[in-house]
């Protein structure tokens, strides 16, 4: 589970932002009667969703960009070379690219409380430190600061955790976090923790590659699932084709005797087939003969099944993207009904602004302040906004900032079409 990420300096953000996933201290009979919208870690009450509101250009989609990013960085910067340039950009105004920018986020892997951070340049790691709650106290694990000296003794601290960290800080460049390169090199902790940001905290809908394994796993689930979001499709089955690679393919392949020889027979691939309610024995080919819509539903449904049922984190731009309201309604009720999966997303749907289906800590707004920088506040943050107002309509009206501001006039308008 995560519990606050903390952003600085990326992209349109300049100032720190945070995204706090602790639940709010709640205790009005609204809060009562949404209890499945947060759920327990020790005494810490948690947020199952966090929805991020705001204008065109306000900045939701650096906020995921960047989360995307920093947690990207702990599973591939192990392979970063002394070349390497980090794929962000820092805030360009007010000098902001002359500054470090800063990655923080509190979660929780195996019952055990984390806090880890960095901060950057586009070149190179400044600082990286990783602390730990393993009896309810915060604890070092490691810090390391890159502005400490020359010698590599001089800028890491270690406390009796990590096995062997000095042969892991031998084989760290500036350019790679300790923690991608201890996991590599086989170090417990590490380990653990990449998997958590690798398959735990999910950063989009499903990687195809994953497919197989997990529509063997979960196909009788899948089959309920879209079932209830109304499609009429009673089974699906999965088989291997063998497909020719087109000659114009095989010229472009490397030159190289053995790569030319895995391809000169084809190659295989996965073929869906699926069979519909009016006439369950006739088969349709997933890809040709099935809508866009369909296809997305069963690819979506799919990855939010592991995700419920193993209790991990979506991260989502746009949730509301080629898909009907009443489903996306129904994608956030499955999170309610789960035990500790999370999601948190972005979205122009107004419709969920409904204090009924969602607390005021879970609706966060994005606003793009006077000098284009991004800041994200909370509904909660209004304490003198009632559960008995509407909000949706507060929302509209510009109550809390965070929408564009058109003025589309008769005159306006025809100053566009006369020009």
């Amino acid at each position: 589970m995560v519990l606050e990420i903390r952003l600085s300096n990326f992209y349109s953000i300049k100032d720190e932002i945070i995204l706090d996933m602790r639940a709010a201290k709640i205790k009005n009979a609204q809060a009562q009667n949404l209890k499945n919208n947060i759920f327990s870690f020790n005494d810490i009450d948690v947020l199952k969703t966090a929805i991020l509101y705001g204008a065109n250009a306000s900045g939701k989609s650096n906020i995921i960009k960047a989360i995307r990013f920093c947690n990207a960085m702990v599973f591939e910067s192990h392979n970063h070379n002394e070349n390497s340039i980090f794929n962000f950009k820092p805030f360009k105004f007010q000098n902001s690219s002359n500054e470090t920018s800063t990655y923080f986020i509190r979660f929780v892997s195996n019952n055990v409380e984390y806090e880890y951070s960095f901060e950057l340049t586009q070149t190179q790691i400044v600082t990286e430190t990783l602390h730990y709650y393993p009896k309810g106290r915060i604890a070092e694990i490691f810090t390391r600061d890159e502005r400490k000296g020359k010698n590599k003794k001089d800028k890491y601290t270690f406390q009796a955790v990590i096995k062997r960290p000095w042969d892991v800080v031998e084989n760290t460049s500036d350019k790679t976090l300790f923690l991608s390169r201890a996991s590599q090199m086989d170090r417990d902790i590490a380990k653990e923790l990449f998997n958590y940001f690798n398959s735990t905290f999910i950063l989009g809908y499903l990687n195809k590659n994953h497919l197989e394994s997990m529509f063997f796993e979960y196909k009788s689930t899948l089959l309920q699932a879209l079932k209830i979001a109304d499609s009429d499709i009673v089974d699906i089955k999965i088989k291997k084709e063998k497909r020719e690679l087109p000659n114009y393919a095989i010229t472009l392949l490397p030159n190289d005797i053995d790569v030319k020889k895995n391809y000169s027979g084809g190659y295989e691939r996965l073929k869906l087939l699926t069979y519909h309610n009016a006439s369950p024995d006739i088969p349709f080919d997933f890809e040709t003969e099935e809508s866009t819509g369909t296809q997305n539903l069963f690819y979506i449904m799919l990855n939010i099944i592991d995700i419920i049922i193993n209790g991990k984190i979506l991260l989502i731009d746009e949730i509301d993207k080629s898909l009907h309201p009443e489903i996306i309604d129904y994608i956030l009720n499955l999170f309610k009904a789960s035990n500790k999966a999370q999601l948190i997303c972005t979205t122009h749907n107004t419709s969920f602004l409904d204090l009924k289906k969602f607390r005021k800590d879970q609706i966060y707004f994005v606003n793009k302040k006077d000098d284009a920088s991004t800041e994200l506040y909370s509904l909660y943050d209004y304490s003198d906004f009632r559960e008995n107002m509407d909000l949706e309509k507060a929302y509209l009206q510009g109550r809390f900032d965070a929408i564009p501001f058109v003025d589309d006039s008769f005159e306006n308008l025809k100053s566009i079409i006369d020009e």
